[in-house]
């Protein structure tokens, strides 16, 4: 198991007072944030205070207005600078629609595999591995849109955890699973030794996890 705290560590993301939002209305107003190899932070705050949009500034989904991100040896600015981010920093989205979008679930669990430059039988033998891993064994040739809201959020993880990434960011990912899907989910969390930061209202994760807690508020970091 890994602390929150990794002193030393190799740094992989950098957020340099960094400002961002939608629509024109700014929701981050500054916010400075690193993520070391191994470190695991769970990221709280109130609703409509920007966790979500902090993540995906972290992998180039949104362009900053303001500030920089730095990203495994270099500053990233244009789409092209992020998508080897991408590729070593995995982004579970909130709403796992926004994630899934092939017709099975084994289509979309390969997918990033693939992405990386396995062959179709490489990617399949990691997707398989990793949806039995979930619990999901059975799952590989369902229809996506098929699946209950639980299901999906656990074939979004799928998707992620099979590129073997460096960072992993998760925005809520325990809301509608069931409590024994929520444990299992937490225990590969607690399993894996890379990188975590884990948008969260749960005030147990991070001493479950052991996690540092970094609190967003007024667009800033605490």
């Amino acid at each position: 198991m890994v602390t929150g705290d990794v002193p030393g560590a190799e740094r992989l993301i950098e957020l340099r007072d960094v400002h961002a939002g939608h629509r024109g209305a700014s929701v981050l107003r500054g916010a400075s944030l690193t993520l070391h190899a191994g470190e695991r932070i769970a990221l709280a705050g109130p609703n409509g205070a920007g966790k979500s949009t902090l993540l995906r500034v972290m992998v180039g989904l949104l362009r900053p207005t303001a500030g920089e991100v730095w990203a495994f040896g270099r500053i990233r600015s244009e789409e092209r600078d992020f998508v080897p981010v991408r590729l070593r920093a995995g982004l579970v989205f909130q709403d796992s629609d926004d994630q899934l979008f092939s017709p099975t679930v084994l289509d979309d669990v390969a997918f990033g595999p693939r992405n990386q430059g396995l062959t179709a039988e490489e990617a399949r033998d990691v997707a398989h591995d990793t949806l039995a891993t979930l619990g999901l064994a059975g799952h590989a040739d369902r229809l996506t849109h098929h699946l209950s809201g639980g299901e999906k959020r656990l074939v979004a993880l799928a998707t992620v955890l099979t590129m073997r990434p460096d960072a992993m960011l998760l925005d809520e990912p325990f809301t509608g699973l069931d409590g024994s899907a929520e444990r299992r989910v937490k225990d590969i969390l607690d399993g894996l030794s890379i990188a975590l930061l884990v948008v969260t209202h749960d005030p147990s994760l991070a001493s479950e996890l052991s996690m540092s807690v970094r609190t967003l508020e007024d667009g800033v970091l605490s």
